[in-house]
């Protein structure tokens, strides 16, 4: 971690606690979406290692992990379909039918 970005809060975001804010965020920082390059790998605390994409705020660093349900969601995203909920409600991203990840 940089320092400029010490100060910055870190959540690790699994598909399910995917909110409609996080998810714009993610389509408007890779709008083509993400490849190899972009990916961070990194172990959690229970010593698991996690392949994740990075958006940051102003006071966090969300480490969103990498799953085809996530990437599938971005190539569909459509602001549209997340006016009728809140910013942060992580009901609002549902996985892609007939999908396993």
């Amino acid at each position: 971690m940089s320092p400029k970005d010490q100060h910055l809060k870190r959540v690790i975001v699994d598909f399910k606690k995917l909110t409609p804010e996080i998810l714009a965020m993610l389509v408007d920082k890779y709008p083509d979406g993400y490849d190899d390059d972009h990916i961070i790998t990194f172990r959690n605390a229970k010593n698991e290692v996690i392949d994740a994409v990075e958006v940051t705020t102003e006071d966090t660093k969300y480490l969103v992990k990498v799953s085809t349900k996530l990437a599938v969601t971005m190539e569909n995203y459509d602001e549209d379909d997340y006016e009728d909920f809140d910013e942060d409600d992580p009901d609002a991203v549902q996985p892609p039918e007939n999908l396993e990840d």
